[in-house]
C-alpha cells in the first residue's frame, strides 16, 4: 500500500470509530508507523471531512512536526508509544461511552471475562489522569499499558493498539464491548473473577492463533 493510499485507510477507519459508536465528532485520534516518523490526524478536524495531505508527519524521535500543519494535541502519547514499542504500529484514542464511564470512575476492567486477555494482560489497566496533551499524561499511559495492547485513561477515554489499522479498531470495539458488559455486571453485584491461572491459560490459548 503506497502513502497515499495509507493516509486514506486511515482517514477511513477514523471514520469507521465514530460510524460504530467509539467516538464521536472530531474526538479522538489514530496515528500509524511510516518509518522513522508518524502519520497522525490533525487537531480539531472532523474526520469525515478530511483529506490525504491534512493528516501530519511528526517525527518520532524528536516529536517535530515533518509536514503537514497542527497535529492532534494527543500527539506525545502517539510517539512515546511509538517509540517504546517495535510490536505496535497503529495507535487509536477514542471516547467510547462505557469505556469512559469506568475511566471517569478510574476503575480497570478486571478478569471478570475471559477475552479481557484480548489486550494482551489479565486486566484492562486505567492510567492516571493528567491534562490532555501532556508529557505526564503520556507517562501514565505507557505506565498502563505495560507490554498490553490496551488501556482506559481517568477521567478521559481509551487507547488501543495494533500492528495494523483493523487489529486496533477491532481491539477498541472488543474493549468497549467488554467496558459495556462490566457496567452490567456491577448492576447485579461484584463479578465473579477469574484466577490468574485461568487467565494464564487464556492468553497462552490467545498467543497460539493471534489475538491481534
Amino acid at each position: 500500500m503506497n502513502s497515499q493510499n495509507q493516509r486514506q485507510a486511515l482517514i477511513d477507519t477514523a471514520c469507521r470509530m465514530n460510524e460504530q459508536g467509539i467516538n464521536q465528532g472530531t474526538a479522538g485520534n489514530l496515528s500509524f508507523r511510516a518509518g522513522e516518523n508518524f502519520i497522525i490526524t490533525p487537531s480539531g478536524k472532523h474526520y469525515d471531512e478530511m483529506h490525504a495531505d491534512d493528516l501530519v508527519e511528526v517525527s518520532i524521535s524528536t516529536g517535530e512536526v515533518v509536514a503537514g500543519g497542527r497535529p492532534s494535541t494527543e500527539w506525545r502519547f502517539h510517539r512515546d508509544i511509538l517509540a517504546s514499542r517495535n510490536d505496535i504500529h497503529v495507535v487509536l484514542h477514542a471516547h467510547p461511552v462505557y469505556s469512559t464511564a469506568l475511566a471517569c470512575q478510574q476503575r480497570e476492567i478486571p478478569a471478570f471475562h475471559y477475552m479481557v486477555a484480548v489486550a494482551g494482560g489479565k486486566r484492562i489497566r486505567c492510567a492516571g489522569y493528567a491534562l490532555f496533551g501532556t508529557q505526564l499524561l503520556s507517562g501514565y499511559v505507557l505506565e498502563a499499558l505495560g507490554n498490553h495492547r490496551a488501556c482506559l485513561m481517568a477521567n478521559h477515554g481509551l487507547i488501543a493498539l495494533g500492528r495494523n489499522l483493523k487489529s486496533a479498531l477491532n481491539l477498541a470495539v472488543e474493549v468497549e464491548t467488554l467496558a459495556a458488559q462490566y457496567i452490567r455486571v456491577l448492576q447485579m453485584g461484584e463479578p465473579v473473577l477469574l484466577t490468574d491461572a485461568q487467565m494464564d491459560e487464556v492468553i497462552t490459548a490467545f498467543s497460539g492463533y493471534g489475538a491481534d
